[in-house]
This record gives C-alpha cells, structure tokens and sequence, in this order.
C-alpha cells in the first residue's frame, strides 16, 4: 500500500514538473521569419542536453491579465518544451523579439467607437472606428461572440476568428454604447 502511494506521488509530481525557460537555459534568435530557441534542460535520463528547435510557438496562458507572464513555449509537433515566467526576465533583445512575436500572433485592433451595428437573421455586421482606421466584420450569434473580462472590458471575435477589444465599456461615446448594449 505505502509502495502504492509513493509511485502515485512520483507520478503526479512528473505530471506537473514544469521547466521554467530563462535567460541562463534558453537562446533565442529570428530566423527567416520564425523564432528559433535553443535549450538546455535535462533529457529522459536526467543528464543535461542542449537542443535547438529551428521554429517554436508561444502561447498566453493568461492573455488578457498578463499578455507577457506565463508563455507558453511549444515545439513545431505542438510538444510544450516549457514556460517562460516572464518575457522581461529575459535579455533585452529576446524579450523585444518574443513581444513582437506574440504582439503579431494576439493582434486585437482597440474599437473606439461602433458607426453601425445591424442585426439580421442571427448575423450581426459591425462598422467600427478602432486604433487601426476603419473595420467591419460580422458576428455568427452575437452574444456568444462578445466576452466580458472583468467589469467594463470586452473582448469581440468576428466569424473569421479575428478579435477586437472594448478596453472599457463605460469610455464608449453614447452612440456607440447604446449600439452595443443590448448585447450585454
């Protein structure tokens, strides 16, 4: 029974082994586009190795609290290679490279005010001025397609799986709230 439980142990503390990527155990560089990492972190066996992944991906554990804490950081088959605590822990030229990275991958334009909103046959159609110029797209279930994050922030996803973010619904002009607040 004791022998039991001490395998369960091995086996949830495995599970849950997290490796950290820092500045001391990770280099980064852009190569033809792509971010390229080389690691040096235990294998299998528990003897260091230094590996280089010619493409990885990152992903935002938290992305609308901490766009740039908690990434995580995958190889090209999907396989999570670990977590970087925060991107500013790094040196200043890889954190400048993974914020631009993730900057591109989580591009949200800010709406800043809706010009027009119709609703048709469970579509909605959205004409917005955000901080990038002039938008329009189209919502498949509105409700749905609009998530409240905390009190006053809203973030939007189009049918082509775009997002769009309302930093705070209460700075909306008039128009424009009253457009959006039946959705709410």
């Amino acid at each position: 029974m004791a022998e039991q439980k001490k395998i369960e142990k091995t086996a949830l503390r495995d599970v849950v082994a997290v490796l950290y990527i820092t500045k001391d155990n990770a280099e980064f560089v852009k190569d033809n586009d792509f971010v390229a990492m080389t690691l040096t972190a235990p294998n299998d066996e528990g003897t260091m190795e230094t590996k280089t992944y010619d493409r990885i991906f990152l992903h935002r554990a938290f992305p609308f609290d901490y766009p740039y804490a908690y990434i995580s950081v995958l190889d090209a088959d999907s396989k999570e290679l670990g977590l970087i605590a925060n991107v500013d822990d790094l040196d200043k030229e890889a954190a400048e490279m993974l914020r631009q990275e993730l900057d591109r991958k989580y591009y949200t334009p800010v709406i800043k005010q809706i010009l027009s909103l119709k609703d048709k046959f469970g579509f909605s159609y959205w004409k917005v001025m955000t901080d990038e110029g002039e938008l329009s797209f189209t919502l498949r279930d509105t409700f749905q397609s609009l998530m409240k994050v905390g009190g006053t922030r809203i973030f939007v996803n189009d049918i082509d799986g775009n997002r769009y973010e309302i930093p705070n619904i209460e700075e909306l002009d008039r128009k424009s709230f009253r457009k959006i607040e039946l959705f709410l």
